[in-house]
């Protein structure tokens, strides 16, 4: 029994093995007329196989390039664009290294101290108030979505000041940041709360 699992791995398995068969083939066909023809007859399965990408731009091209791909660039034929070479298929991308650092509310992390700082830098006024009372929303919803319980907006107020180092510090009613709706585990935990009320 041959299984696919211990044949030759395919370039671009989304073609299929059939299709890899066919290109192949047509590498060693002679006659470069037939091996042209042939070669445009696999464009066409390989285009049928995906319709919904006839829109995407240059498709044609990308077409060909993943026949000469998958040829390994040895399809002799006449392309009918510039194919790109299998140095830049190989290309790898640039390394990114890990953020360094650490979080000291990973429920928060990276952007919301970073955008707090932002703030920090601003003169006050309309668009820095905005700023924070988003930023106060963002930080109650992922705070909840870590904490079961209720979550004030003093909490939030005092994570605010912490972030700040104390230059945005919130008064009573500065923040008055509501949802229309609880978050599910809180739903489920006040469903519980009063499923419980009604046995006793």
């Amino acid at each position: 029994m041959n299984y696919n699992t211990q044949r030759e791995k395919m370039p671009m398995p989304e073609y299929g093995r059939a299709v890899q068969e066919m290109v192949e083939y047509a590498v060693t066909i002679p006659d470069r007329a037939e091996r042209q023809h042939c070669a445009n007859t696999i464009i066409n399965i390989m285009g049928s196989m995906f319709p919904t990408l006839r829109d995407v731009p240059d498709f044609q091209g990308k077409l060909w390039d993943h026949l000469a791909f998958m040829s390994d660039y040895k399809l002799d034929i006449d392309y009918p664009c510039e194919i790109t070479r299998l140095e830049k298929t190989q290309q790898k991308p640039e390394h990114i290294d890990y953020p360094a650092g650490d979080i000291r509310y990973r429920h928060y992390g990276h952007i919301v101290p970073s955008l707090i700082k932002v703030a920090v830098d601003m003169p006050e006024g309309p668009e820095r108030s905005q700023l924070v009372r988003l930023l106060a929303v963002q930080m109650k919803k992922d705070l909840m979505t870590w904490n079961k319980e209720l979550v004030s907006d003093e909490r939030i107020a005092a994570d605010i000041d912490y972030f700040s180092h104390g230059r945005i510090r919130l008064q009573d009613g500065d923040l008055d940041v509501q949802f229309a709706q609880a978050p599910p585990q809180q739903r489920a935990q006040q469903h519980g709360k009063k499923k419980n009320k009604r046995r006793y």
